[in-house]
């Protein structure tokens, strides 16, 4: 199923933030800068990553129902999709 640009704007959103926190911590480790910053920066950016993948299946299962209907959905391929997340 292809989504929607405009329907996952919000989690490339949060994609591109979560890059710039890697970026930072990458920075920062180089830098030889303090390890609790770092780990912090590198937690919220797992995070973000988490909740865009979640709310990009949210959107996907949205749109699989609007468009084919109770019966379209396939219950495995989206448990294996927020599997691959945990």
């Amino acid at each position: 199923m292809k989504l929607e640009p405009t329907a996952v704007k919000p989690s490339v959103a949060r994609l591109k933030r979560a890059r710039g926190q890697i970026d930072a911590v990458i920075r920062m480790l180089e830098a030889g800068e303090d390890c609790e910053a770092a780990v912090t920066q590198l937690a919220a950016a797992a995070k973000a990553i988490d909740r865009a993948g979640y709310s990009i299946i949210a959107t996907g299962l949205k749109q699989c129902y609007r468009e084919e209907g109770p019966d379209g959905l396939d219950a495995e391929r989206m448990e294996k999709l927020f599997l691959a997340l945990s």
